[in-house]
């Protein structure tokens, strides 16, 4: 039920404010324990760099075991919605929608508005991008964040509850601000596998639910996955290709679906759909293991 809830919270009210955020706690303190890391020669700073993701995790998931030990002690009219409002700011399938949708409104105003909405969910440089790339980077946010910020914290919710979750998102924190090339390259390697880790599952599940479930299919799907450098977000970037008949590519890096049409506008409304309907059929496919576990 807490799941439940927590997913109703969202679609009404979106995220909380940034101060009450446990996201953004995370985030500042990942900006101040990286300060100087790449600076640091590559073993020291891989040591460091571990260290540093071990405590912070370590805090999170202890703060949320003490808070769900705290709630299971209550009665259960209080310990369902507490619980629901202490998951929802660990998963974002609202803001997702609403931003992937704002890049295509954006683009009505011309190429510019639309890179520069863009700018706001990927990280990549949007600044020379042509509108059917800003497409097919909005389309692969879309695809790729429906597992990093839905599908993989109600995952790690339903098998470990509330600590599952909370160690979740600081490890896709850590990864979206630490796991990069050049010289992040080793103080943040920890962080970068380890969110591979926890997002190995969860992406081939969001791949299955936006792609469907054919034996021929998966096959194609594996094919395009193995694409990209990632090994986990080339699975809801191609099914989100396949499913719509379309090409998605990063430029010089990937092409996913190089058959497929281009993006236009009604792609991406429908890569809308197509993933707010496979969003909350997994959030209640999860549900349901998350409530057969706490049974």
């Amino acid at each position: 039920m807490s799941v439940l809830l927590a997913l109703l919270i969202d679609r009404l009210f979106g995220e909380p404010p940034a101060r009450l955020h446990p996201v953004v706690w995370m985030g500042r303190y990942l900006s101040w324990a990286g300060r100087g890391l790449p600076a640091l020669p590559p073993l020291r700073g891989f040591m460091a760099g571990t260290a540093w993701w071990l405590l912070g995790a370590g805090v999170v998931t202890g703060a949320a075991a003490a808070l769900s030990a705290a709630l299971h002690a209550c009665p259960v009219w209080v310990e369902i919605p507490a619980l629901a409002l202490l998951l929802k700011p660990l998963f974002a399938l609202r803001l997702l929608l609403d931003e992937s949708a704002a890049v295509e409104a954006a683009l009505g105003d011309g190429v510019e508005a639309g890179r520069a909405r863009l700018a706001r969910i990927v990280s990549r440089d949007t600044t020379r991008l042509s509108a059917t790339e800003v497409r097919e980077s909005a389309l692969e946010s879309l695809a790729e964040n429906l597992s990093d910020s839905l599908v993989a914290p109600l995952f790690w919710f339903a098998l470990l509850g509330l600590p599952g979750a909370a160690l979740y998102r600081f490890a896709n924190t850590a990864d979206a601000m630490w796991g990069y090339r050049g010289g992040w390259e080793w103080a943040g390697k920890w962080a970068a596998r380890a969110d591979d880790v926890f997002n190995f599952v969860p992406a081939r599940l969001t791949a299955l639910a936006l792609a469907g479930v054919s034996t021929d299919r998966l096959g194609v799907l594996a094919r395009e996955a193995r694409r990209t450098p990632s090994p986990n977000g080339g699975w809801p970037m191609g099914a989100m290709a396949l499913v719509l008949g379309v090409r998605l590519g990063k430029p010089g890096v990937y092409v996913l679906n190089p058959a497929g049409a281009v993006p236009g506008p009604e792609a991406l409304r429908r890569g809308l759909r197509q993933a707010a309907a496979a969003g909350w059929t997994l959030g209640l496919l999860l549900a349901l293991v998350a409530a057969v576990r706490h049974v």
